[in-house]
């Protein structure tokens, strides 16, 4: 069981962690000035605050990659997605870290 706070083990990017980057794909082409052919969710963390921080490294063609922080609200608040924090460029080795 995660620590509420601390972020959890990486894990294999699933099906709903690639609906949560398909939905942020928008707002991510937004905040970098690129549209992104590819967007593929590879892996994330999570951390359990009042609702979920998602951690989640996304290639995005080449040898490229993102780094998105997404929060999701409890579903008593509307269980909505927010793209809170974005890293931009990443690579393949660079490890999901806390931003």
């Amino acid at each position: 069981m995660p620590m509420c706070g601390g972020l959890t083990d990486v894990k294999q990017a699933d099906e709903e962690v690639q609906k949560i980057c398909d939905a942020m794909k928008p707002l991510a082409e937004q905040k970098t000035g690129r549209n992104f052919e590819v967007f593929t969710a590879e892996s994330y963390k999570t951390q359990l605050v009042a609702g979920t921080n998602y951690f989640i490294k996304v290639h995005v063609g080449g040898g490229e990659y993102v780094h998105l922080r997404v929060y999701k609200k409890l579903p008593a608040y509307g269980g909505t997605l927010q793209l809170t924090r974005l890293q931009h460029p990443k690579s393949q080795h660079d490890t999901i870290a806390y931003f």
